[in-house]
């Protein structure tokens, strides 16, 4: 019989890369640990704005389904703790490819006047991986001037208006009002508030209306931070990003807005980091903790909540 060939030898790894290795494995659980506790935790902003009413609270992106609707119901009590005149939910209702809409029931919970726009997952458009790198190149191709505002170009298939309608029906049985390209005047805690919501500009609903000008705080929301105009108002909010979820907030993204506050031709945005995850089968954040914005606040959150982080911010 012949020799069989001799198999070739594997390189033999150093001591320290084996070490390497380890230390490597190591951080990598620790991380997803620590990730995971930040989901399951939040942080305050506060945003301090001459003119302003009193505390109002905004949050967005819940992403409700079964695995988070406790953390959610934790949420809600906090805001309530605030004592909020008014609620605003930046969209992102839902989870996934349509989750029981039932959970919807929490925002019931809030002992305040609650006003929303729906987001993309709303329509389920740009969802999963490639209707989202679609939906960011679509982007490129809408107008978000002001004057010529037109974002038509981003419907598509995707686009689900009988289930945005359906979490719309389910939104409002829950005590929430829903803004598609609506505004309406209100009284937030003794002082005038112009609220205006805007369509998810994804799904290519997005269609701002005319606006009068009454002299009171006007405040816009929408959903996608990258389809807002430059309006003529005191503030822009807007959700949609996360805050990046992964990636540390100091550390700029060349063309993306993730989160805090931004100025473009003096109309300020304020990005939320959101309170709830993405698709990803579990509640996994790192370097951008869920976040409750609240503006002006009447009390001082760090007397509410001793062990939580506050973050203060002035606007303009």
């Amino acid at each position: 019989m012949g020799l069989k060939p001799a198999l070739p030898k594997l390189p033999k790894i150093a001591a320290t890369h084996y070490l390497t290795l380890i230390v490597f494995l190591g951080l990598l659980n620790a991380s997803i640990g620590v990730a995971y506790v930040e989901a399951k935790s939040s942080e305050i902003t506060v945003l301090h704005i001459e003119g302003a009413p009193e505390n109002i609270v905004f949050i967005a992106d819940p992403h409700l389904k079964e695995g988070n609707i406790e953390y959610i119901r934790t949420i809600t009590s906090e805001i309530n703790s605030l004592e909020p005149s008014v609620v605003l939910i930046g969209g992102d209702f839902v989870y996934g490819d349509g989750e029981n809409l039932s959970y919807q029931e929490v925002w019931a919970d809030i002992d305040a006047p609650v006003y929303a726009i729906l987001g993309n997952h709303d329509y389920m458009s740009g969802i999963t991986s490639t209707s989202w790198v679609e939906k960011n190149r679509a982007v490129s191709s809408a107008s978000f001037d002001k004057n010529t505002y037109d974002v038509s170009s981003l419907r598509d298939e995707s686009t689900d208006l009988a289930y945005a309608e359906r979490l719309t029906t389910e939104l409002e049985k829950n005590g929430v009002i829903v803004l598609k390209n609506e505004y309406v005047m209100m009284d937030a805690g003794g002082q005038d508030l112009m609220l205006v919501g805007i369509d998810d500009g994804w799904a290519g609903m997005a269609d701002p209306p005319e606006v009068p000008d009454t002299g009171a705080f006007t405040l816009y929301m929408i959903h996608e931070p990258d389809c807002r105009a430059d309006w003529d108002c005191d503030l822009i909010l807007a959700g949609h990003t996360h805050g990046g979820q992964f990636l540390p907030q100091n550390i700029p993204v060349p063309g993306f807005e993730l989160s805090g506050l931004v100025d473009r031709n003096n109309v300020s945005t304020y990005i939320t980091r959101g309170i709830g995850t993405s698709n990803l089968g579990v509640e996994l954040r790192l370097f951008a903790t869920p976040e409750i914005v609240v503006i002006n606040p009447a009390e001082s959150p760090e007397a509410l909540f001793p062990d939580k982080k506050v973050t203060h911010i002035t606007v303009g």
